[in-house]
């Protein structure tokens, strides 16, 4: 299907706060705009797109210099389990063939072409280092300046702190070890035994590949089921789409069943030993000096260990009522009991699609409607306190219409 592009306003001309001095030399003065999204990756630049087809002054806060950030954090040769044709964000088609399987390097070009594409006014180089609220604005705290927001998007997704188990620190210093997080390819892992901990689909995608190069052993705590990447001549998320597996909510039966279970697409324990030659392990219970005592009573010792453990969430800057003590966020479908103040991109935040390249535009489009329903409320609450900023041109009209992938 055919889509023309629609370009963004970038220039959100910020607004002098109420109360706050003309900035000198020693001040700057806050930034104002009707949404702040925090963080350009996937979610980020979809939400982008929707509010700029509203026509809002928004900015998207990004703490790097570059869009994409988390994808450019991962190992040099990974490559996405969904085929091109799902791996679209709204209004921009992937390019290469459909059926095929893009790479870590083919996503970030796809980001920096979308974010050109619809020149979004992306901030590099602000990380935000508090969100608080005050006279039913938000506040958003940098480095160097602040910015006030009637809404604010927290796009900064699942994947924040690396998660490293206890038993990491009763190995010996000789002992080589990374979180999946730092690796980039086999060649910056030193020769010997390898343990990967971890039986997540990076767990095992790392496995294979550094089985070519050093002897590998994977220690698997929960076992998981294996789904093939084909089935019956179709990629597997064809199958999972013209099912309606995708679109299945958090609060439906499945969905229930499946939120706190990962999925190994495309790999499976025979496969990795049968033909990779990777030594399965239990779960790793503790460590002394390079031995590893696993728990089934056997040991080994290793001269490697990578950590392909997960993440866990930080929100510690957002300093409002907003947060569970572990599991994140309170919201229905990223909109917490906070006005104005959205999450996109959690895994799991609607269906399994949210966190996922090809499906975040499902949920970034149900927030743009949100925010544009809330907008005319915070307009008129602000009417008394400052004057109205002129909106930028609106996109145009013609080839906006848009439907999602299938």
């Amino acid at each position: 299907m055919d889509r023309e592009l629609t370009k963004a306003p970038n220039r959100f001309e910020p607004q002098l706060v109420p109360g706050s001095k003309e900035p000198t030399a020693t001040s700057v003065r806050p930034e104002r705009v009707d949404v702040a999204v925090i963080g350009a990756g996937q979610a980020g630049l979809a939400i982008g797109h929707f509010l700029g087809r509203q026509g809002r002054r928004f900015v998207i806060l990004e703490a790097a210099d570059a869009v994409g950030t988390a994808w450019r954090s991962r190992w040099d040769s990974l490559v996405l389990f969904t085929p091109r044709r799902f791996d679209a964000l709204p209004g921009l088609e992937f390019p290469g063939d459909p059926d095929g399987y893009p790479t870590r390097d083919e996503v970030i070009a796809y980001l920096e072409q979308y974010q050109a594409a619809f020149d979004l006014p992306i901030a590099f180089n602000s990380a935000v280092r508090s969100l608080t609220t005050a006279d039913d604005t938000f506040r958003i705290e940098l480095d160097d300046r602040q910015v006030v927001a009637d809404q604010v998007v927290v796009a900064t997704g699942p994947f924040h702190q690396p998660r490293i188990p206890e038993v990491a620190a009763q190995l010996a210093p000789e002992v080589f070890q990374l979180h999946s997080a730092g690796y980039r390819r086999p060649g910056d892992v030193p020769g010997g035994r390898v343990l990967i901990v971890g039986g997540g689909n990076s767990g095992f995608q790392i496995a294979k590949e550094l089985s070519a190069s050093h002897a590998v052993e994977l220690a698997v705590g929960s076992r998981q089921t294996p789904l093939p990447q084909r089935v019956l001549g179709r990629d597997l998320f064809w199958w999972l789409t013209k099912l309606g597996v995708l679109t299945k909510t958090v609060e439906s039966r499945i969905g229930r069943r499946a939120r706190d279970r990962d999925t190994l697409i495309g790999s499976s324990p025979r496969e990795l030993k049968r033909r990779h030659g990777v030594t399965l392990r239990s779960r790793a219970l503790r460590a002394s000096g390079r031995t590893i005592t696993f728990a089934d009573g056997s040991e080994q010792e290793f001269d490697a260990v990578i950590w392909a453990t997960g993440y866990r969430p930080d929100h510690s800057w957002i300093h409002i009522p907003v947060l569970h003590t572990e599991s994140g966020p309170r919201h229905r479908r990223g909109v917490t009991d906070v006005p104005g103040l959205y999450f996109l991109g959690l895994s799991w935040q609607h269906t399994r699609g949210s966190a996922l390249l090809g499906w975040v535009k499902d949920d970034a489009e149900f927030i743009a409607t949100e925010i544009d329903a809330a907008a005319p409320a915070h307009a008129a609450a602000a009417t008394t306190d400052r004057p109205q900023p002129v909106a930028p041109h609106a996109p145009p009209a013609a080839g906006t219409t848009e439907r999602p992938n299938s």
